[in-house]
């Protein structure tokens, strides 16, 4: 019940009743990622979609789908001619925003003191 209720209100963890009708109208479904994101194409063939397994996270889209999404190439990355570069990477999650996420030396959230100043700065005063 909880998972009907969601799907009607809340946009952001997937599609809604509405996105669902309007896509089963004017799109066919092309392909499934290993993340569980589904990927459309209308039917006219100018637009693509992806409905997210979860929360809407466009970087939660591997390369191969990300390129097709873009127009890139016309080539799904679940068809037997795809072939991947050599390189692209598997995906990573963005971990912005995380206690994961990556913060170079110096920054304020990093652990340890901030580098001493090395003098070579000269402040910008008026003359």
């Amino acid at each position: 019940m909880k998972k009907f209720l969601s799907e009607i209100f809340v946009w952001w963890q997937g599609q809604t009743w509405g996105t669902r009708l309007y896509l089963a109208r004017y799109f066919d479904h092309v392909g499934t990622d290993q993340f569980g994101n589904r990927y459309w194409k209308s039917r006219k063939g100018d637009r693509r979609w992806v409905t997210y397994n979860g929360y809407a996270e466009a970087s939660t889209i591997p390369p191969g789908w990300h390129g097709w999404m873009h127009h890139r190439t016309n080539v799904l990355p679940t068809e037997d001619n795809y072939k991947a570069h050599d390189w692209e990477k598997p995906h990573v999650q963005n971990l912005t925003g995380t206690s994961l996420a990556y913060r170079p030396e110096g920054s304020m959230l990093a652990s340890g003191q901030r580098p001493r100043v090395t003098g070579d700065y000269d402040a910008w005063s008026p003359e």
